[in-house]
């Protein structure tokens, strides 16, 4: 039954390897938009007047 563990280990590990490796290299559908529009969002608001409600 030891045998059988040892044997189990290895082939438990390639299985979580595959797994792992296949869902790092999918490909993904959203694309660059949503975080170029949150680019263009924080650049505008980058670029607004100061609202002067600081302290001195």
């Amino acid at each position: 039954m030891a045998a059988l563990a040892w044997l189990l280990i290895p082939v438990a590990a390639a299985v979580i390897a595959v797994v792992w490796g296949s869902w790092a290299a999918r490909s993904r559908k959203s694309g660059d938009v949503a975080e170029l529009a949150g680019y263009a969002r924080f650049r505008e608001a980058m670029e607004r007047q100061d609202s002067g409600s600081r302290v001195p």
